[in-house]
């Protein structure tokens, strides 16, 4: 008797037999994490639901006569071979792995054949191979195919909205801090690894850097020597600063310092990967992409090239290519950190800066510190214990556990340091007025969520993303010899307009008064009006 199915059935048969069979390695280490017990059960039935609905959407992009079997056959092939090895020798198949694969000669490969092996290849290989060749599929019209592939395509893709945001919580751990765990996804991790390595392979040529600015140069009109600060912050959303009306006092040392404060200020991304190289762009939001700010000169490059000496400090993951031809400095490790606690603290990035500018006996300076900031979901991690002054607080990164008051209070501990940090920054800056004309620019890279409509951390999509997501907090602050170029009365007074990260490149211009056609004054914050 020949099996017959539809195409879309023995899809999902298929993608059902590749989550249950040949994911053991993958759902153990699932729940070493979340332990089998009755408050994470359905949680982890989630996850084989999701997984099985990703893979019904992938192969439904294959549904045709010509394709869709071969498609299946070779990754249910595929699948035995990782699981083997998964499961033998808690192997990950990434691109670093791939190509050790290509590079092993035949010698080598002979040595790894067992008979676990074959058995493997032929019960979870073979065996479903041949069933899925054998199998009689009806042929069907085009619109026929169309129509139901599109249905089954949005029924597992709504499936997939439902279970993340049922749970949330636990899904926003699993993705953000338990990222190893996607490695053991099984074929697709390894797909996504090929395609990687495939990528790298064909884009490992040389990249061409486009030069913008050429004609940059210090304004002829320009006195005194500048001195600037920006302070990139991380994941400080705007009503989380008591400067912006926040009920909680996280803005103390602020508010004693004459800062001009930013409160409807807008980010170019709802991740760090996009808003940094994105703030410091000259292409703006909409015509920003991640191959075209890699592959173009940022605002940095145009200030070097007018002769201001640069200095990028980071203490988050990197400058994301920004920094990438000026003076950078990590400060992630206690070898240039000597504020470290456990985790090397923002703070630490102050050290020594005295020292870089007293050695720049002439020119300008800019100075950018990356900061942790609110780096989540671990908030409690990112401040000292001298810190927490809003109790009780979530103190592990799996916000599933804690209620959303804690989780918002170690959150707000963390805009606490900040404000010391911006504090002290000031203070630095103080002691360089006069000698210089010191300025301090501070502006978060996006926002976050904290539960609200059972959203949290950031990375939404922006044209759906909550305001907390896009919303960021922004100041700035200048010395008294800054003044005697910036109407700062005036600036306090538009201080309310709307502004986004599109204003920076314009703004850092203006400030090292660099003069180049690329400048637009209607974008620069210190001319509004």
């Amino acid at each position: 008797m020949i099996l017959q199915l539809s195409r879309v059935k023995l899809i999902i048969l298929s993608s059902l037999f590749l989550v249950f069979a040949d994911n053991y390695r993958f759902f153990i280490n699932v729940t070493k994490i979340y332990p089998i017990s009755t408050s994470n059960m359905s949680f982890l039935l989630s996850i084989a639901v999701v997984f099985s609905c990703f893979l019904v959407l992938f192969f439904c992009l294959f549904n045709s006569r010509l394709t869709l079997k071969p498609v299946l056959i070779f990754s249910v092939l595929i699948a035995a071979f990782i699981s083997y090895f998964a499961n033998s020798y808690s192997t990950i198949i990434d691109d670093t792995m791939i190509q050790n694969v290509l590079e092993t000669n035949a010698g080598e490969s002979i040595d790894l054949i067992s008979t676990k092996l074959l058995l493997y290849l032929f019960f979870l290989g073979i065996l479903p191979a041949t069933l899925i060749y054998k199998v009689r599929t009806p042929s069907q019209t085009i619109r026929r195919t169309i129509l139901t592939t599109t249905a089954t395509m949005s029924l597992s893709l709504l499936i997939i909205i439902i279970a993340l945001l049922s749970f949330s919580k636990f899904y926003t751990s699993f993705f953000r801090e338990h990222k190893p765990l996607r490695y053991y996804t099984n074929p697709t991790y390894a797909f996504y690894s090929a395609g990687k390595y495939i990528g790298n392979k064909f884009s490992s040529g040389e990249k061409q850097i486009k030069t913008i600015g050429l004609d940059a140069k210090k304004n002829e009109s320009s006195q005194g020597r500048k001195l600037a600060i920006i302070v990139v912050g991380e994941a400080a959303r705007a009503d989380r600063f008591s400067l912006n009306g926040y009920e909680k006092e996280t803005n103390p040392l602020l508010k004693e310092e004459d800062i001009i404060n930013f409160s409807n200020m807008y980010s170019c991304g709802t991740t760090t990967a996009v808003s940094v190289p994105c703030m410091f762009s000259y292409l703006e939001r909409k015509n920003y992409s991640d191959k075209k700010a890699k592959s173009t000169e940022n605002i940095l490059d145009v200030l070097a090239r007018g002769g201001v000496h640069i200095l990028w400090r980071d203490n988050n993951s990197s400058s994301k290519g920004v920094a990438d031809r000026v003076r950078y400095e990590n400060y992630r490790t206690p070898d240039n950190n000597k504020v470290c606690d456990g985790e090397c603290r923002d703070m630490g990035m102050l050290g020594g800066l005295q020292e870089f500018i007293n050695q720049q006996e002439q020119g300008d300076i800019l100075i950018v510190l990356h900061q942790m900031g609110n780096h989540g979901p671990a908030y409690s991690k990112r401040y000292p214990q001298s810190f927490e002054k809003f109790k009780p607080v979530c103190e592990t990164n799996q916000l599933e556990e804690c209620r959303q008051e804690d989780i918002g209070n170690a959150y707000d501990n963390a805009i606490l340091y900040t404000d010391y940090f911006l504090s002290q920054t000031i203070e630095l800056l103080k002691k360089n007025d006069g000698k210089f004309q010191p300025a301090l620019i501070y502006m978060s890279d996006h926002g976050e969520s904290l539960g609200e409509g059972g959203l949290y951390l950031h990375g939404m999509p922006y044209f759906m993303a909550p305001d907390t997501q896009k919303h960021v907090g922004a100041l700035m602050w200048f010395g008294q010899s800054s003044k005697q170029n910036i109407n700062t009365e005036r600036l306090k007074q538009v201080a309310g307009n709307d502004f986004s990260h599109d204003n920076l490149f314009h703004t850092l211009l203006g400030l090292m008064q660099i003069k180049t056609a690329l400048y637009k004054e209607e974008k620069d914050i210190l001319k509004s009006s």
